[in-house]
């Protein structure tokens, strides 16, 4: 059977970036980590977060996400990637041995606590590598009461997600504010652009999170967005907001990765 022409494509990628040295090792190697949780039964209590996704039922993640510590989040360039990560049976007696992996996104900063050294406590203190897991993601590899488990982790692609990027648009008048959510592919977003209906593109720049910024004056223009993946695939959402468009308003595209 002839391969299909999109998986030599991704393969062609995934060896021009092998062989250039771009390729995140976390991509091909399984690292040692360890994981708790936090948030409630129901996953609520991980809503908002450092990435800005605000409900992440609605913006497209649900309840498998986990903050990452300090050595992961990367100040907030590794909003949306995703992780598999399997707990770790020979180290511990307290995985599920019926499902011992589950794949989560990073949605949320777990902060270290320098007052608790890192083997007693201050799991999330540089250097360690540490998932602060939403409950409900926790207690699909682990046992409740375990409280913290060793982990192994792996990048892997979030894959395709239901519908198009959704672009909320915050700020007031020279300062637009994007947080950018619902993000398929590798869902990690390393370039914006944006561009009114009487302007080029701007390049944006990370604010925080998954939030970008422009200091262009764009009221009164419909707005199109360029995003770009960890992984080098660029997508553009043209005139995705209308020339009335308000701040504090979220507005769909019909393009995704």
């Amino acid at each position: 059977m002839a391969t299909p022409p999109v998986v030599v494509l991704v393969l062609l990628a995934l060896l021009c970036r092998l062989a250039s040295g771009a390729v995140d090792p976390q991509w091909t190697t399984w690292t040692a980590a360890t994981a708790t949780f936090y948030g409630g039964s129901d996953g609520s209590g991980t809503m908002g977060g450092a990435c800005g996704y605000g409900n992440l039922y609605s913006s497209g993640y649900g309840v498998n996400n986990a903050a990452l510590s300090t050595e992961l989040f990367k100040d907030g360039a590794k909003c949306g990637a995703c992780y598999n990560i399997v707990c770790d049976d020979k180290k511990t007696t307290w995985c599920n041995p019926k499902k011992p992996s589950i794949t989560v996104t990073a949605t949320n900063f777990c902060p270290p606590n320098y007052a608790l050294p890192s083997n007693n406590g201050g799991w999330c203190n540089p250097p360690r590598m540490h998932f602060d897991m939403s409950q409900p993601a926790w207690t699909t590899i682990a046992t409740y009461r375990a409280g913290i488990v060793p982990v192994n982790f792996k990048r892997v692609p979030c894959g395709a997600k239901n519908g198009g990027i959704r672009f909320g648009v915050n700020g007031r008048d020279y300062f637009e504010l994007v947080v950018v959510t619902n993000v398929g592919g590798n869902g990690v977003v390393t370039q914006m652009s944006i561009k009114g209906s009487k302007t080029n593109w701007l390049s944006m720049s990370r604010n925080w999170g998954a939030n970008w910024q422009s200091t262009a004056y764009l009221n009164g223009q419909s707005l199109s967005f360029m995003v770009t993946l960890e992984d080098g695939r660029t997508v553009k959402a043209s005139d995705i907001a209308p020339s009335n468009w308000n701040f504090g308003s979220t507005y769909t595209s019909n393009v995704n990765y």
